[in-house]
C-alpha cells in the first residue's frame, strides 16, 4: 500500500544513508505540488521530473538486496514518495489520459497496449520498454519496482466505473492472432501455440496445457498463448463447448502422466522474468474469457451499451479435467469452469501464503463456493483440498479413477451437448447477474492491481520463495 511520507522524514532518511547532498537536494526540490495549476501537461512534466530524479537517486544506492538497513529505508522512502506522486497524478487525470490513449474511447486497447502508449504519453511516470528490459535483467529481490507505477495506473483507471467497464470490455475482445488464424484452425482442426495446443474434436474444443518442463506452470510465455487458444475455441462456429486439460509431462517424477497445472512459475518470478502485467492481463484476458466469453460486436464498447448491457458476450460452457493437481493459478481456473472432473488422488491448493502474493480473483470467487471461513483457510493458511474429501465437493463435480477419467470426460461432454446448448450463454449470464456482475469484477481488480503491485516487489515475497521454494538453487 502507499504510505504517505513527510518531507522532513524523507530528507532525514536520505541523508542518513550517505547519499550525495546535491542529488538529495535535486530530488527534494523536484517534489511536485499537490495540484498543478498549469493543467495536465505541466503536471505530467513535474511528476515525470520528480520520478526521474528519484530513479537517479536509487541508482546511487547498491542493489536492493545488498543495501544496509539505512540504505534500505532510504530506498523504500524514495519508492514511496514517487508512488504517492504518481498515484495522485493518475487520480487527477485518469479520464483525460484514458480518452487520449483510446481516441475518446473509440479504440479498444488491451492492458499491454495501454501500458506502452501510456509510457510514451507520460515519460518518467510510466516505464517504457527499454526501462523494463533493463530491470528484467535483475533478480526480483534487486528490483526497485518500475512496474509499481503500472499497478497504480491500472488501479486508478479501474476505479472509475465508466473507464473500467470500457477497459474490461476491451480485454474481452478476440486477440488479433485468433482472428487471423481462425480459418486455419477450422481447416486443420489443431494448432500448436508453443506452451499450449488447441484441438477441435467433434463439437468440443480442447485447450491443452503443454508447458511440460515446468509441470504446466504459468508465466509470461504461456498466458497469451492460452488466451489465443481460448479465443479460437470461442470463435469456432462448429464448436459448442471447451475442455481444459493438461498434457502428459516429461518430469522424471511424473513422466508420461497428465498434469493439470502447477500454478505460477515461481522460478521465473524469483529470477525477475515474470512481469507485473502478467497478473492483470491473465485475469482480465484469459480467465475472464473463460468466465464471460468474447465481445465480438464493436457497438458493445459504446458508453450507453456498457451502461445498460455490459456483458454483451458470445460464450460457451467449459469443462476442466484435473489430473494430478490444480495448484495456485490452476485452482483459480476451476472457479470459472462450468463443470470439473478430477482423478482420484488429485488435490487443489492456493499457496498464496507461501508466495506472498494475491491469488488472482480467488479472493473474490472462492468464498462463493465454500464459504468465507474455508476460503480464508485456503488462501491465508495454505489449506490443501484433496478431491476425494468432502471439503472439495464445492470445487469438483465428479471424481473418477485415473483409468476412468477419459470415459467420464467424454460422457460429460455428450451429456452437455445432448441438451442442445441453446440456453447455455443465457444461463451463464443469468448466474453472473447475482454472483459476479462485470462491475463487481471491475471494483475488485482496482484493488487487486494496487495491492498486487506492492506484493510483486515485496521483500516478503522473495524471502518466501527462498524459504519455501529453494529459489536460489533453481534455474530456468
Amino acid at each position: 500500500m502507499i504510505r504517505p511520507i513527510s518531507q522532513e522524514t524523507l530528507r532525514a532518511q536520505l541523508q542518513a544513508c550517505g547519499l550525495k547532498a546535491e542529488a538529495v537536494r535535486s530530488f527534494l526540490q523536484a517534489v511536485p505540488e499537490p495540484a498543478a495549476a498549469g493543467g495536465r501537461a505541466d503536471d505530467a512534466r513535474a511528476v515525470g521530473r520528480f520520478c526521474a530524479a528519484g530513479r537517479t537517486l536509487l541508482g546511487h544506492l547498491p542493489l536492493r538486496s545488498r543495501r544496509t538497513p539505512p540504505e534500505r529505508e532510504a530506498g523504500e522512502a524514495i519508492v514511496q514518495a514517487m508512488a504517492s506522486a504518481a498515484w495522485a497524478f493518475f487520480g487527477r487525470w485518469r479520464g483525460p489520459i484514458y480518452d487520449e490513449l483510446t481516441a475518446g474511447r473509440t479504440r479498444a486497447l488491451r492492458i499491454d497496449e495501454l501500458a506502452r502508449a501510456g509510457a510514451a504519453l507520460l515519460p518518467g511516470i510510466l516505464p517504457d520498454e527499454s526501462e523494463l528490459a533493463g530491470e528484467r535483467e535483475l533478480l526480483l529481490k534487486d528490483k526497485d519496482g518500475l512496474e509499481l507505477h503500472q499497478g497504480l495506473f491500472f488501479s486508478q483507471l479501474l476505479a472509475d466505473r465508466a473507464i473500467g467497464l470500457h477497459l474490461l470490455a476491451a480485454m474481452l475482445r478476440p486477440t488479433p492472432f485468433a482472428l487471423e488464424h481462425l480459418e486455419q484452425f477450422q481447416a486443420e482442426g489443431t494448432l500448436d501455440l508453443g506452451p499450449v495446443r488447441v484441438d477441435a474434436r467433434g463439437d468440443a474444443g480442447y485447450l491443452c496445457f503443454k508447458h511440460l518442463r515446468y509441470l504446466n506452470a504459468e508465466d509470461d510465455e504461456t498466458v497469451l498463448a492460452q488466451e489465443r487458444a481460448c479465443d479460437l475455441i470461442l470463435l469456432h462456429p462448429g464448436l459448442r463447448m471447451g475442455v481444459l486439460r493438461g498434457d502428459p509431462v516429461e518430469h522424471p517424477r511424473y513422466k508420461g502422466r497428465r498434469l493439470f497445472s502447477s500454478g505460477l512459475n515461481l522460478t521465473a518470478l524469483y529470477q525477475g522474468k515474470l512481469s507485473f502485467l502478467f497478473y492483470v492481463t491473465r485475469d482480465l484476458g484469459l480467465v475472464n474469457k473463460f468466465y464471460r466469453g468474447l465481445i465480438v460486436d464493436d457497438a458493445a464498447l459504446e458508453a450507453e451499451r456498457l451502461a445498460t448491457q455490459p456483458e454483451s458476450t458470445v460464450e460457451k460452457p467449459w469443462l476442466a479435467v484435473v489430473d494430478g493437481f490444480a495448484i495456485g493459478g490452476g485452482c483459480q481456473l476451476l472457479l470459472v469452469m462450468d463443470y470439473v472432473i478430477a482423478e482420484s488422488g488429485a488435490y487443489c491448493s492456493l499457496p498464496a501464503r507461501k508466495e506472498g502474493i494475491i491469488p488472482g480473483c480467488a479472493n473474490l470467487r472462492l468464498p462463493r463456493f465454500m464459504g468465507e471461513r474455508m476460503a480464508r483457510q485456503a488462501i491465508m493458511f495454505d489449506r490443501t483440498f484433496y478431491v476425494d474429501s468432502p471439503d472439495a465437493a464445492a470445487l469438483i463435480n465428479e471424481v473418477r479413477a485415473r483409468d476412468r477419467i477419459d470415459e467420464a470426460a467424454e460422457a460429460s461432454i455428450r451429456n452437455a451437448l445432448g441438451s442442445g446448448m441453446v440456453s447455455a450463454g443465457g444461463n451463464r449470464k443469468a448466474l453472473r447477474v447475482q454472483t459476479e456482475p462485470l462491475d463487481t469484477l471491475r471494483a475488485y481488480m482496482s484493488t487487486y492491481a494496487l495491492e498486487q503491485a506492492f506484493c510483486h516487489r515485496s521483500e516478503q515475497l522473495t524471502g518466501n520463495l527462498e524459504r519455501y521454494w529453494n529459489a536460489t538453487q533453481r534455474r530456468l
